[in-house]
């Protein structure tokens, strides 16, 4: 009992964890994304929308949305063994951005979540994580009434660094949004590497 408990301890501080945000503009999809890939039941800090708040956030294209993010979404997918991810979806609208500075430390990087009806909504994600040099993917959420754009069009649209990868995806499947994941984790470990080989050179 004693040995299979410290088995247990061992194989739990011998896994590696890292941190990742969910980014992107108002009713992108973001705790959509957390809930689809979470194995387990995420924490959302979501509230209804008041009237008060209409006055403020823009929900033009996504008129039937109730609730709003107010801190942040947080769960956990376990890529393979050993290696868990610990998902930070962070709140889109610019009065909470205050909470970005907090939620991005000691992040490997970060999912901009992008809507084609409402591109430019993921243009301050993308300044952000540029300025700060952490490493992050564009993931187009594919709406049903969206018209659909290749990855190379969204990347000239939205002026990004040469080898930011964007990808297609359905937040609301776990395939679809574990692959994002997979593809931000292999481009971090990249990023990263050439940073490190950059600084001993």
């Amino acid at each position: 009992m004693g040995s299979e408990h410290s088995d247990a301890v061992s194989a739990d501080t011998t896994a590696m964890a890292l941190k990742i945000l969910v980014a992107g503009g108002f009713g992108v999809g973001k705790t959509t994304l957390v809930g689809a890939v979470s194995e387990i039941r995420p924490l959302r800090t979501e509230e209804l929308l008041s009237e008060v708040g209409q006055s403020v956030d823009d929900t033009e294209g996504v008129d039937r949305k109730t609730t709003t993010t107010v801190a942040m979404d947080f769960g956990r997918i376990t890529i393979r063994s050993g290696l868990a991810l610990y998902l930070f979806g962070t709140p889109g609208q610019d009065r909470f951005w205050f909470l970005w500075d907090e939620l991005s430390q000691g992040a490997l990087g970060a999912v901009v979540l992008a809507d084609t009806r409402r591109l430019e909504d993921c243009f301050p994600a993308v300044d952000y994580f540029e300025h700060r040099q952490i490493p992050f993917v564009v993931a187009v959420n594919c709406f049903a009434n969206a018209r659909t754009y290749g990855a190379q069009e969204v990347s000239r649209a939205l002026d990004l660094d040469r080898g930011t990868p964007v990808v297609l995806c359905d937040a609301r499947d776990r395939d679809s949004g574990k692959e994002v994941l997979i593809r931000l984790v292999e481009y971090a470990g990249r990023f990263h590497t050439a940073r490190l080989l950059d600084s001993v050179g």
